[in-house]
C-alpha cells in the first residue's frame, strides 16, 4: 500500500508490507538483504526498535493512532539507523513505525508533527 505525507503533498512509499502477527512483527527486515527503493514495512502497535541481525540502514518513522479521517502524525523519526548497532527506545505516543530505506525520510520532506495516510 501507498503511504502519503499530505502535510507536504509526497509520498514516503509507493509499496508498504504490512508485518502480521506476533512473529511478523518480530521479525520486521531481519534477514533480508536490502529494502528497494520505495517500500517499506508497516509495524502496527510497535512504540520502540532494534538492528539487531540487520544487514543495511533504515529510516524509521514512528506514528501516532489514527485519527477520524485515518491520518496518522508522525510522532518521532529516525534517519539512517545503522545495521547491529541501532536502537530506539519507547517513543511516547507511537502506535506503530514504518521501516524505510534509509533516505526516504529526506527524500519525501517528512518531519515530526506531519499528517501520514496510508
Amino acid at each position: 500500500m501507498p503511504v502519503r505525507n499530505v502535510t507536504r503533498g509526497t509520498f514516503v512509499a509507493d509499496a508498504v508490507e504490512v508485518a502480521t502477527g506476533f512473529w511478523g512483527t518480530f521479525r520486521g527486515l531481519m534477514g533480508r538483504a536490502a529494502l528497494p527503493a520505495g517500500a517499506g514495512l508497516w509495524l502496527p502497535g510497535t512504540r520502540s526498535i532494534h538492528m539487531m541481525f540487520m544487514r543495511f540502514p533504515i529510516d524509521c518513522l514512528f506514528l501516532g493512532p489514527a485519527s477520524e479521517d485515518g491520518s496518522r502524525t508522525v510522532r518521532s523519526m529516525r534517519r539512517g539507523l545503522p545495521p547491529w548497532r541501532g536502537v530506539v527506545w519507547y517513543v511516547r505516543g507511537a502506535d506503530g513505525v514504518i521501516e524505510l530505506p534509509a533516505g526516504a525520510l529526506e527524500r519525501s520532506g517528512t518531519q515530526v508533527g506531519d499528517q501520514i495516510v496510508f
